[in-house]
């Protein structure tokens, strides 16, 4: 337990480096805090050598599920006391994870069909997460369309995810993105979700429609999890 009473969080990273990065960045900027102390303690294990999650999951290359496992029976001898994976598609193997600790872990992909509130959405995510109907599923059960690209659109948005992976810088990539959007509203989608932590350092705010992020719900829901204000309870109550 950290000295605001807040729980440890520990992050299951490495899926990609700067997606872990940025989730880090977001939940510290998005903590209530005046002072050092009043920030969470958060333990992270950036581990990028573990196998690909959409090989694993479309092409049954090594499955990264026992090292996801490891990492989390890690961070829980580390002291976590609640866990959060800044990565979509290696929610696919979130219950293999949950059975191998005694401690919590936040479900990214049904915290952000909870917050959604949307009749439609258009899913901009990896293979391995569209074609496995990780979002479908999930929103489907909250009443919600998944609409997702075709394929050819697909394709540039594993383009865009790779081309983040390699260092590319994203502000260079939008342009790419914009185009898939403007079809996916066309398609009838009302918000385009980032379900794919590298297209989440992607700025939306050239969208055809509101670009809603699945990380900023995930930073969110870890805030809550751990029971620490959030920068937004903050603004409220001033």
């Amino acid at each position: 337990m950290s000295g605001t009473g807040a729980k440890t969080v520990g992050v299951l990273g490495g899926m990609g480096p700067m997606a872990t990065v940025e989730f880090f960045r977001r939940l510290v900027v998005n903590t209530w805090a005046e002072i050092d102390q009043d920030h969470l303690h958060i333990v992270i294990d950036n581990d990028p050598t573990l196998p690909d999650r959409t090989g694993a999951l479309l092409r049954g290359t090594e499955s990264p599920g026992p090292g996801l496992c490891a990492m989390a029976r890690r961070l829980e001898a580390a002291g976590a006391e609640v866990l959060a994976m800044p990565c979509n598609t290696a929610h696919a193997f979130i219950e293999e994870i949950r059975s191998s600790v005694r401690i919590p872990m936040v479900d990214m992909i049904e915290e952000t069909a909870t917050a959604i509130g949307r009749p439609r959405v258009g899913v901009l995510a990896s293979n391995g997460t569209i074609e496995t109907g990780l979002y479908q599923r999930v929103l489907k059960s909250h009443g919600i369309e998944a609409i997702v690209p075709e394929p050819k659109d697909q394709a540039v948005v594993m383009n865009v995810i790779f081309a983040i992976k390699a260092g590319r810088q994203p502000a260079r990539l939008v342009h790419r993105i914009e185009p898939v959007v403007e079809r996916l509203a066309e398609a009838g989608a009302k918000v385009a979700l980032a379900a794919c932590t590298e297209l989440s350092l992607l700025s939306g705010e050239s969208m055809a429609i509101e670009w809603i992020d699945a990380l900023d719900i995930l930073v969110r829901a870890t805030l809550r999890a751990a029971g620490a204000r959030s920068v937004g309870e903050r603004e409220e109550s001033e």
